[in-house]
């Protein structure tokens, strides 16, 4: 096993004392090819071309002597630190850290940054690191070959952003470059590089005690499945809270998530999928729907993408969703979600009829089928008396797993 394991971050700038001490004394050095060009590494020592961190971190455990891993940035920031301090490879390691590529970015932009989000995008999260940023105003992307700013925007499309693009940050070549998300696709652009993608609304500035951002805070009312006066009219058939709360709780979405929120009325479903840091597409023919989805997004500080169109048909030209609730179009509609293949759709039906014609639906698309009765009874607590009763079946569907 190494003596000695010490990860270097470099940012461009000249290398510490501590780095430069390690770095002499090592008989092992690993990093990317721009690393391994530095004077400072010794003539002498063996060299690993960074590619597999775990197949570098294998070659460390067995090498006799001091090894010295070289990484961009601070290595501990969705770096190597982490798979180099995997139980499996018994490393000790030290740490000099330099400024993150997220850091530099936002100060070469001139801006704060404890209220952004943070993702990584590689082709198989890029899909993900995009419906963050169709979800939240102010997000940094540290990308990679295959998941730059041109495949960011072209999966962007439809959703206005602004982008602030810093190519080879701390090199001799570092450009920062300000252009709207659309005309990202008609350039190349040059590896390592961190887009900061900005818009949709104001970004949320907290109160300076809590670092990422904090939709609708502190504006926005506290809990979950709120009742009507919180959207401003009366919520139409098939949103009473009760049977909100119970859509959302199977619906679960979350950061990363791309929710489609098929016949959203008033909004208030999409708004409160949102508040969970999802990102949402509300779909309603109504003109009238559609402005009130957008006014409830308002309301909230959240980012909403309003479609005005019917489904089934408007349903072909969006992006992939990972859980859906449909609000209206029946068995119909849920077929077409269910091609789709999201992990979870959820809906409601008014007669066991029709909570039949939806479950045999989800059933042949491939899902697993729960249905419950829900009743729900509003009391006027000052006389202790009904005021309203609602009964409905709720219907949800679970993705069954493909057998390997």
């Amino acid at each position: 096993m190494a003596d000695r394991v010490t990860v270097i971050g470099w940012d461009g700038s000249p290398l510490t004392p501590a780095a430069t001490s390690a770095l002499s004394a090592a008989t092992l050095v690993a990093g990317a090819a721009h690393h391994l060009a530095l004077p400072e590494v010794p003539a002498g020592a063996e060299r690993i071309r960074l590619g597999s961190v775990s197949l570098a971190a294998r070659r460390i455990a067995g090498h006799r002597g001091s090894a010295v891993v070289l990484a961009d940035g601070d290595p501990g920031f969705f770096g190597v630190v982490r798979t180099l301090r995997a139980p499996e490879h018994g490393l000790e390691v030290e740490v000099v850290p330099a400024v993150s590529a997220a850091a530099g970015a936002f100060a070469r932009a001139g801006m704060p940054w404890d209220d952004a989000r943070i993702v990584v995008a590689h082709p198989r999260t890029l899909r993900r690191a995009v419906n963050v940023c169709r979800a939240h105003a102010k997000v940094a992307v540290l990308t990679s070959p295959g998941a730059g700013p041109a495949e960011l925007a072209l999966l962007l499309e439809g959703v206005h952003r602004t982008f602030v693009i810093c190519e080879e940050l701390g090199s001799d070549r570092e450009q920062v470059t300000v252009l709207t998300s659309e005309n990202a696709v008609d350039h190349a652009w040059r590896d390592p590089n961190v887009v900061i993608v900005l818009g949709g609304g104001p970004a949320s500035e907290g109160d300076g005690w809590l670092a990422g951002p904090t939709p609708g805070y502190p504006s926005a009312p506290r809990g979950w499945a709120l009742p009507d006066r919180e959207y401003g009219a009366g919520l139409g058939p098939g949103e009473s809270t009760d049977l909100r709360a119970a859509q959302l709780a199977r619906l679960g979405p979350r950061v990363g998530d791309l929710v489609w929120d098929i016949g959203c009325g008033s909004g208030a479903l999409s708004a409160e999928a949102a508040r969970f840091g999802a990102a949402v597409i509300a779909v309603d023919a109504d003109a009238e729907a559609c402005s009130r989805t957008q006014s409830a997004a308002r309301r909230f500080g959240v980012q909403v993408q309003v479609v005005r169109g019917r489904a089934p048909h408007v349903l072909e030209s969006l992006p992939e969703p990972d859980v859906v609730r449909v609000g209206g179009g029946g068995a119909a509609v849920v077929e077409a979600c269910a091609d789709r293949r999201p992990e979870r759709i959820v809906t409601h039906a008014a007669t066991r009829y029709e909570a039949e014609a939806v479950g045999a639906a989800l059933s042949a698309g491939g899902y697993d089928v729960e249905c419950a009765l829900l009743q729900s009874v509003d009391l006027d607590t000052s006389a202790w008396s009904e005021r309203e009763r609602s009964v409905v079946f709720l219907l949800s569907g679970r993705r069954k797993e493909r057998s390997l």
